[in-house]
C-alpha cells in the first residue's frame, strides 16, 4: 500500500468522526478530504491533543516574538520567476553529507514527541523511512531494532559533561547505525514559556506523556516563571574538539544564527551548519532563522552545507530557503501537527505535501533542479 492509499483510507475513516463535515473522498473521485495543507493538519491535531500537548508543540518563548518572526519572515521575501524554461521535469532530489534524499526537507530534532503519540520516535523513524528522508533523533535507540531496513538519521545531542561522556556517547549512536551528528548548541539553559508556566507544565511530561483525566502524578521537573535550569551552560568550542576526535562521522551544529559562529565552526572543522533558534523556543527576540540565513551563507562560503530550520509550512518557504543559500530545511511542528493528527500515515502525507509544493513552486518560478535555484530568484521588499 502506498502513502497515498493508506492516507485515503485513514482519512476515510475520520471522516465519520466529528472532526470532518463532509465526504473524505469526492464522488466520483479520487481527491482527498480533509487538511489540505499544514495549517489545516495543525487545526485537526490541535482539537486531537490535550492542551498541554498542544501548548507544549505549538508555543515559543515568553512573547513569541521570535515565533512569529519565523513565519513572518518568509513574507518578506518574494519570488522572481523565470518563464520560457523547460520544466516538464523537475528535480528535487538532494545529497546532504552524503545522504541521498527525495527532496531537501529533513525532520528537526523535537522534543516531547510521546505528548502528540505514544512510541512516538519510533512512529516518526517508519514514517522518515517511508518517505525517503532523514530524521535527526537523541540516540538511534527507537531505530536500531527495527531490523535491516532502517530509516536514515541523524543522532542530536545537546552536549556532555566532559570527554569521555561525549566519546561513550559517539561510539554508542555510530553502533546503532547513525550518519551523522547533530549538536544542538543554543540549549544553555531551560527557556521562560509563558504557555507551560501558565498551564502548571512539568517537564516529566514529555517522556511519558500528559495524564488522562484524573490521573494524579507526583511532580518530576513543574515549569516554573523564569526558573534558572541550567541544560549546558558550559558548553564550549571543545565539545567539537572532543566529538571529532571520536568520530569520523560528520559533525553538524544545530543552532547557529551568528556569522561569526558560523565561521568559529568551520574553522573548528564542522562538517555543516543548520541556521536555527530552536524554533522560536529559547531566546525571544533572537534574529528569525531566513532573515539571519543569508549572512550566515555568506560566511561559511561554501565550505560547508548550511541548513536552516524555522517557521516552513509551505514549499514556498523552502523554494525561499533553498534561494537564499540553503541546501537543505528541517521541519519540526509541521511533522507533528501529521502525527497528532493522524500518526505515521499523518507524518507521511505532510511530507509529501511539503515536498509536492516545493516542486510545483519550482516549475512555476522556472527551476527545473536544485541547481538552478540562487539568490536571483529572490528579492526583500
Amino acid at each position: 500500500m502506498n502513502r497515498r492509499e493508506a492516507f485515503r483510507g485513514l482519512i476515510g475513516f475520520a471522516a465519520g468522526s466529528p472532526l470532518f463535515g463532509q465526504t473524505a473522498v469526492q464522488p466520483g473521485g479520487d481527491d482527498l478530504m480533509g487538511p489540505v495543507n499544514v495549517h489545516e493538519f495543525e487545526e485537526v491535531a490541535k482539537r486531537k491533543l490535550n492542551k498541554l500537548a498542544y501548548d507544549f508543540i505549538a508555543g515559543g518563548v515568553e512573547d513569541e516574538l521570535t515565533l512569529r518572526a519565523n513565519r513572518e519572515g518568509y513574507n518578506h521575501f518574494y519570488l522572481v520567476p523565470r518563464v520560457m524554461t523547460d520544466v516538464s521535469k523537475v528535480d528535487t532530489s538532494a545529497e546532504i553529507l552524503g545522504v541521498k534524499m527525495s527532496a531537501p526537507i529533513l525532520i528537526a530534532p523535537t522534543g516531547g514527541k510521546n505528548l502528540v503519540f505514544p512510541n512516538a520516535e519510533s512512529v516518526v523513524a517508519k514514517a522518515a523511512l517511508a518517505s525517503g528522508t532523514l530524521f535527526c533523533t537523541g540516540s538511534g535507540a527507537e531505530v536500531a531494532a527495527d531490523g535491516t531496513d532502517r530509516p536514515k538519521w541523524w543522532t542530536n545531542t545537546t552536549g556532555h559533561a566532559n570527554k569521555e561522556a561525549a566519546s561513550n556517547y559517539v561510539r554508542r549512536v555510530e553502533d546503532r547505525g547513525a550518519l551523522g551528528i547533530t549538536v544542538t548548541v543554543d540549549n544553555q539553559y531551560q527557556s521562560n514559556r509563558d504557555r507551560n508556566n501558565r498551564n502548571r507544565f512539568d517537564y516529566g511530561y514529555m517522556a511519558t506523556g500528559v495524564p488522562k483525566a484524573g490521573e494524579v502524578r507526583k511532580p518530576r521537573s513543574p515549569a516554573l516563571p523564569a526558573m534558572w535550569q541550567p541544560h549546558t551552560p558550559d558548553l564550549t568550542w571543545d565539545y567539537i574538539d572532543w566529538v571529532k576526535a571520536a568520530t569520523k562521522l560528520p559533525v553538524i551544529l544545530k543552532g547557529i544564527l551568528s556569522p561569526e559562529d558560523a565561521r568559529i565552526a568551520v574553522d573548528r572543522g564542522v562538517s555543516g551548519i543548520v541556521v536555527s533558534n530552536h524554533g522560536g523556543r529559547q531566546l525571544d527576540g533572537a534574529i528569525a532563522t531566513i532573515d539571519a540565513l543569508p549572512d550566515v551563507v555568506d560566511a561559511v562560503a561554501g565550505k560547508v552545507p548550511v541548513l536552516m530550520d524555522g517557521g516552513i509550512r509551505r514549499g514556498s518557504d523552502i523554494l525561499k530557503a533553498l534561494a537564499l543559500g540553503a541546501k537543505a530545511v528541517l521541519v519540526g511542528r509541521a511533522p507533528l501537527w501529521g502525527l497528532g493528527a493522524f500518526g505515521q500515515p499523518g507524518v507521511e502525507r505532510v511530507l509529501w505535501m511539503l515536498g509536492a509544493e516545493l516542486k510545483l513552486a519550482m516549475a512555476l518560478a522556472g527551476m527545473k533542479d536544485l541547481a538552478s535555484i540562487d539568490r536571483k530568484l529572490v528579492k526583500r521588499l
